[in-house]
């Protein structure tokens, strides 16, 4: 347990370099495409992969890494860093608060330790597993129980546009059995919001391993229950819901009971 508590304070002091990179802003941006027009990196993204990379491989050289922007090593220690290095990256460009830096640490395959760091919104968040989770310091815990009618829910929608129809089509479904619908626009930060109470639930499709590794460890160690499955057999791409035990059972209703959603729930 003492080895993964000094890989989450690695984590935190390396996603707190990331930030400083990164809270210094361009005034201009270069964009690489990646699967289509709207879905892009700067090279603020590279950059600060580039860094947290760096230090990872100086710091830990025998660890795995996994980079959104390709920064991938393998290592024989056991231990694997999932790095997103901008989530929200379309906030970022445009000067929206809300985009982070997200690390976590996996020994073989679960998540052990995890950092979510948001330096326009002055907070941070840690984990490391079964020893509760943090925000700036201090912790935290997800709103239980709260029931569907009295919810504020978290989304975010695809850059593929025929599946935003489908999210759209959720969307409806929901919004009139909730309180109200927030879309913030980065994935690793509302799932962090479940874990501190500023949401009571959060669900998307199509989102990666790096947006939801380290902030879905926060959101269990929170109390919250986590669900990340794949949209496809073998896929990359996952839908993931979140939220305190009892909505969760009652989200998870609804979304089986629309009929065009996850059945694993």
């Amino acid at each position: 347990m003492t080895e993964i508590i000094e890989l989450r304070d690695i984590a935190l002091r390396i996603a707190l370099e990331a930030g400083k990179l990164l809270s210094d802003r361009p005034e201009n941006f270069s964009l690489s495409e990646k699967s289509g027009v709207l879905d892009f990196a700067t090279q603020m993204d590279q950059a600060s992969e580039e860094l947290i990379a760096d230090l990872i491989k100086k710091i830990r050289p025998n660890d795995s890494i996994l980079g959104e922007e390709g920064a991938t090593k393998t290592g024989k220690s056991g231990y694997t860093w999932v790095i997103d290095p901008i989530d929200g990256t379309v906030n970022y460009l445009y000067g929206v608060p809300g985009w982070c830096v997200s690390i976590a640490i996996k020994h073989d395959d679960n998540v052990v330790a995890g950092v979510v760091h948001a330096p326009s919104l002055g907070k941070t968040w840690s984990a490391v597993l079964n020893q509760g989770a943090e925000c700036n310091g201090k912790a935290i815990k997800c709103n239980e129980p709260i029931a569907l009618s009295k919810s504020l829910i978290g989304t975010g929608f695809s850059y593929d546009l025929s599946l935003r129809v489908v999210q759209g089509e959720m969307f409806n479904h929901l919004i009139t059995r909730i309180r109200d619908i927030r879309r913030l626009g980065a994935s690793a930060v509302d799932i962090c919001f479940v874990a501190s109470g500023v949401l009571d639930a959060y669900y998307e499709a199509d989102v990666y391993e790096w947006d939801f590794a380290a902030a879905g460890l926060i959101a269990r160690e929170s109390g919250a229950k986590f669900l990340a499955v794949p949209t496809m057999p073998g896929g990359s791409q996952y839908f993931v819901m979140v939220a305190g035990p009892s909505l969760y059972r009652e989200l998870g209703q609804e979304m089986i009971s629309d009929g065009r959603w996850i059945k694993a729930i």
